[in-house]
């Protein structure tokens, strides 16, 4: 059932209000930017595509904007905030601003980038909705898409060059490594664009909605460490050919060559061109150089 009436969402002055209770100052190490804006929360929450089975991970709720407009949705918010006066601080939000939800949230204290299904209580989230934070946005969705096999879906907020990168086609200006590896996880695109505006303090940059389908990794033989290699390898000399470029991954250009082509690939390729599932493909077919060989 839809809640919201039973929610009262935060302004611009409850959010001010609240750090300066808590003597909190938004900080750069932490990647801080509260959103002081309800309407942009509402259509964070709109454009998730979330219904009221699933169990949404937050990652930085930071004094609770987005949190409220979740609760009313769902059927659990786990909240996993790094910010251990933040993490106190929230439960005592919820029940102010929405006593009968209280009971939808947990809050883990811990860093999104460590943390582990088993700190995790209750049941696996399913869906991921966060204001990630710039710094560290990539890593974070990364590391939990491999972590927790159980989001099937979800919608972050990163910044905009972020947001084109890891919804960015092969062939495109801003394909590269986010774009590559976020597709061995899921299908992703853009879902609209966030102005600077509706976050306190102001970035200098404005921010854009990046939604996800887990889908199934490429069939490959490589694991998944493996054609991450290959990967990154490719994208380190952007300029280059495949040929060249992967010399060190494979031995030689010329052992790059013979992968790649045995791979079904033209070696006068750049790493641009390539879509995940022929990465998996190129990994498949690597062959051995002497530190992989037993000593």
């Amino acid at each position: 059932m839809n809640d919201d009436a039973e929610v009262r969402l935060l302004s611009a002055s409850d959010v001010r209000r609240l750090a300066a209770a808590l003597a909190v100052r938004p900080t750069k190490r932490l990647g801080q930017n509260f959103v002081v804006d309800a309407n942009t929360v509402r259509r964070i929450v709109r454009a998730a595509g979330l219904d009221d089975t699933d169990r949404v991970l937050e990652i930085g709720p930071g004094l609770g904007s987005l949190t409220l407009a979740l609760l009313p949705h769902v059927d659990r918010v786990i909240a996993v905030e790094i910010d251990p006066v933040l993490a106190r601080a929230l439960p005592r939000t919820i029940a102010e601003h929405a006593p009968g939800r209280s009971d939808r949230l947990d809050v883990v204290a811990a860093d999104a980038l460590q943390v582990r299904p088993e700190q995790l209580p209750g049941q696996a989230p399913t869906a991921l909705v966060a204001n990630l934070p710039y710094n560290v946005a990539v890593p974070v969705l990364l590391h939990l898409l491999e972590t927790l096999p159980s989001l099937d879906h979800g919608l972050v907020m990163v910044q905009s060059e972020v947001a084109d990168r890891l919804a960015a086609a092969p062939g495109s200006r801003t394909y590269g490594v986010p774009s590559v590896k976020a597709a061995w996880w899921a299908r992703t695109h853009r879902a609209g664009a966030v102005p600077r505006t509706v976050f306190w303090p102001v970035p200098n940059v404005d921010s854009a909605l990046v939604a996800f389908t887990r889908t199934d990794p490429p069939p490959t033989t490589a694991s998944r460490a493996e054609v991450f290699a290959v990967v990154d390898a490719a994208f380190a000399q952007r300029r280059k050919s495949l040929r060249a470029a992967l010399a060190g991954w494979a031995g030689s250009a010329a052992a790059a060559e013979q992968a790649l082509r045995a791979a079904g690939i033209d070696p006068s390729t750049r790493g641009e061109a390539l879509a995940v599932e022929e990465f998996a493909r190129l990994a498949a077919h690597r062959p051995l150089v002497p530190h992989d060989l037993p000593t």
